[in-house]
């Protein structure tokens, strides 16, 4: 297909609007804008894309008519509306150009008509001007006519000034009053004819008003002491407070509120009566409590019997009373509080009064304050005391209680540290016992704290009794302390004690007399695991003490133990004899000591003198030589046994805790005579005494003196046979306290000389 035929076939495409706007026959230019050229390109080729996609086959060409002609028609219908768009545009503008050109001539008229009305105004404001002389003598013509209609009345001012304040002076309230009032009313009359000028004749009106609300206030402020010897003043006092509340005024003057001030001085009058003076210094809290607690249901009983009657319901007196001694009352604790630190009874007399005289049946909670009604309530307001202020009372309490409370323990412990240097006895009671107050005066001192806290408060308690039971822990280490020291200087001769025993035996009455009252020191007598650590300070004291009573008896038993065993012991009772007279000896006072402690110490003394026994057999200073000898041993064991259990029965030892049967058990081993069966013996003692060792087996041994090394193996062996046996109920150790020789090495090599 040529270049004439494709023209040919590329539809008409409507003009673009840059062609529009062209007149007929001028040259027009291009597009005006790159973006119509692209637009109108992309148009064109759009229109020669489809056109060759429609006639590309030859049979369509005839049709090429039908297509011409449709594409005619749309671009004259095109062109038609395009035109018909135009003229409407036409016709609007120059519908526009038009009003335009009424709007120019309109506003063109009113530039005219206000070019006029300015030149009126300009000669109006001349005309003003001359005038304005006229305007000002007007004004003084009606001043000067309104004061003269008030003069009479003006120059009575100065003499109502005076007056008013001789009424004020004479308290006169309602008459001085209701001259003021006339008088502020005469300035308002004035005020508005003169133009807001006021006259110098109103200028003490001010002083005036406030030399009157000043005895208001100083009427409402002794409102007690009026209610019971002048109430028309009072009640005057509240009138004029009243009635000045309603009043408005037409000058630009601040509300003078009266009623608010009346009702303040009430307050301030009330709390400068009971709470105005110096704070209470230290001593003196408690006799100013009291007084309070007297004087306050008192006064509230005042106000609703003598005040309430004067004012107004709206005025709440008897509320008003008791939140403003309330308040009052809380204030000045709080200062109180801020200051010095108060001292122990000053600080519980407040908690207590606080906590519970306050709101109790003795103060505000009495039958006569209840009977005036809710508004004397005071159970829901702030308390007296914060939680802080509580927390900080308690802490100062049991601070300064607990120095005092050291400080007296000291003194008592000293005053019995100073007895057990004295050349008398111990003291002792109806029965016979040993005894010292100081137990029960330290026990006293403890129990009334923790007593008397309880009317206070259950934490406070608390506190008392935890410092309580700290202090007598510390009590009961510095007891023990002193012990030690009393030992020590007497032991080395610094400082002998003629009664050394008796004052340790006396010191074992006041653990078992602690010990068992301690319990008084729980709040309602209930057990406790606060009391365990004082419990076990005391077990220790007791064993500490009886410590001291073992190692006074050892000095004098170890020298008799030395000749212990000998062939003088095998032939005579001699030397227990000895042991025995002086442990009676030393025993002697023992009965005046209490139980359950007498039966511990006798117990302790008995195992004492069985191990220093046991201690000498295994030392190994005797060796049987025949079997006579073997003999005699064993007999000397169950005498030595039998003897020891009736010298600790004769003291009051009880038979089933004594040691001493352990010597029949070691004489059964001594008295076996064929060393064959020496294994069935050790075995049967280890059944016993599960802490015998293979040291002492072979001490025991080497006291027979018939033992070869195979029967000696074959019998410590038996130790070692089956599982550790467990020690019997209620016997306690006695071979692991006693120290066995450490045998001889054993030698592989022949006695003889070598050859």
């Amino acid at each position: 297909m040529d270049s004439a035929a494709k023209d040919e076939m590329q539809p008409a495409l409507p003009p673009g609007p840059a062609q529009l706007t062209c007149c007929p026959g001028s040259s027009c230019p291009g597009p005006e804008w790159p973006e119509q050229e692209r637009a109108e390109r992309l148009a064109r080729g759009a229109a020669l894309k489809w056109a060759s996609g429609i006639f590309y086959r030859p049979e369509q060409l005839a049709r090429l008519g039908q297509y011409r002609s449709r594409e005619v028609q749309r671009t004259c219908s095109l062109e038609a509306r395009i035109k018909s768009v135009v003229q409407s545009y036409l016709e609007g503008v120059k519908t526009g150009v038009w009003q335009l050109a009424r709007a120019l001539e309109a506003v063109q008229g009113a530039r005219e008509a206000l070019g006029q009305a300015r030149g009126l105004l300009g000669g109006m404001a001349e005309a003003t001007q001359t005038l304005e002389p006229l305007r000002e003598r007007v004004a003084q013509h009606k001043q000067l006519q309104a004061l003269s209609q008030l003069l009479p009345r003006l120059q009575a001012v100065p003499a109502a000034v005076a007056h008013t304040q001789t009424l004020i002076s004479a308290q006169r309230l309602l008459e001085a009053y209701v001259s003021l009032r006339e008088l502020e009313q005469l300035r308002e009359e004035t005020w508005a004819p003169l133009g807001g000028l006021e006259l110098p004749v109103f200028e003490g009106l001010g002083h005036l008003a406030e030399a009157l609300g000043q005895a208001v206030e100083a009427a409402a402020g002794a409102a007690g002491q009026l209610a019971r010897e002048d109430p028309a003043l009072l009640v005057a006092a509240v009138r004029v407070a009243e009635v000045d509340a309603g009043h408005t005024t037409s000058l630009e003057q601040a509300p003078r509120d009266w009623r608010q001030r009346c009702l303040q001085a009430l307050q301030e009058g009330l709390e400068r009566i009971h709470f105005g003076t110096l704070l209470p210094g230290p001593g003196a809290l408690e006799g100013w409590l009291e007084a309070l607690r007297v004087a306050l249901p008192a006064e509230l009983a005042t106000a609703e019997a003598l005040v309430a009657p004067c004012c107004p319901p709206h005025y709440k007196v008897v509320q008003l009373w008791a939140h403003t001694l309330h308040s009052g009352l809380r204030h000045c604790l709080q200062q109180l509080l801020e200051g010095p630190e108060l001292g122990a009874a000053d600080a519980f007399t407040l908690l207590h009064w606080a906590l519970h005289v306050y709101l109790g049946p003795e103060m505000m909670g009495s039958l006569e304050c209840l009977e005036l009604g809710p508004e004397a309530d005071v159970s829901q307001l702030e308390p007296l005391l914060t939680a802080e202020n509580i927390e900080h009372l308690e802490a100062t309490f049991v601070a300064k209680v607990q120095a005092s409370v050291a400080q007296w323990l000291q003194k008592a412990l000293d005053g019995e540290v100073a007895e057990w240097s004295r050349e008398q006895e111990p003291d002792t009671d109806t029965s016979g016992f040993y005894h010292s107050p100081m137990p029960a005066i330290v026990l006293q001192i403890l129990e009334e704290n923790i007593r008397v806290t309880s009317l206070v408060s259950e934490s406070l308690q608390q506190r008392v009794h935890g410092m309580a039971l700290s202090e007598l822990g510390t009590f009961l280490r510095s007891f023990s302390d002193a012990l030690i020291r009393f030992s020590r200087d007497h032991l080395r001769g610094e400082a002998m004690a003629p009664h050394y025993v008796p004052y340790l035996l006396a010191t074992l009455n006041h653990q078992s007399a602690l010990s068992s009252s301690v319990s008084v020191l729980q709040p309602n007598g209930e057990a406790s695991g606060a009391l365990a650590p004082v419990e076990a300070a005391l077990d220790e004291l007791q064993r500490r003490i009886c410590r001291l009573v073992l190692e006074a008896l050892l000095v004098e038993l170890q020298p008799l133990f030395e000749a212990l065993p000998s062939r003088r012991w095998l032939s005579s009772s001699e030397l227990l004899d000895d042991v025995c007279e002086r442990t009676a000896r030393f025993c002697r006072d023992f009965w005046r000591v209490r139980n359950p402690a007498l039966q511990l110490l006798l117990a302790e003394v008995e195992r004492t003198v069985v191990l220093q026994y046991l201690r000498a057999l295994m030392q190994g200073r005797l060796v049987c030589r025949g079997a006579d000898e073997r003999t005699q041993a064993a007999e000397r064991l169950r005498h030595d046994a039998a003897q020891l259990q009736e010298l600790f029965l004769g003291l009051g030892l009880e038979e089933s805790v004594q040691c001493a049967p352990v010597l029949l058990a070691l004489r059964e081993l001594l008295n076996l005579r064929d060393p064959m069966l020496l294994g069935l013996e050790v075995a049967g003692l280890r059944q016993q005494f599960p802490d015998v060792s293979e040291d002492h087996v072979s001490a025991l041994l080497d006291l027979r003196g018939d033992v070869s090394r195979e029967q000696r193996l074959a019998a410590l062996s038996s130790l070692q046979a089956g599982p550790q046996p467990s020690p019997p109920v209620g016997r306690r150790a006695l071979f692991s306290l006693v120290p066995a020789p450490t045998p001889a090495p054993s030698s592989c090599l022949p006695s003889r000389p070598c050859a």
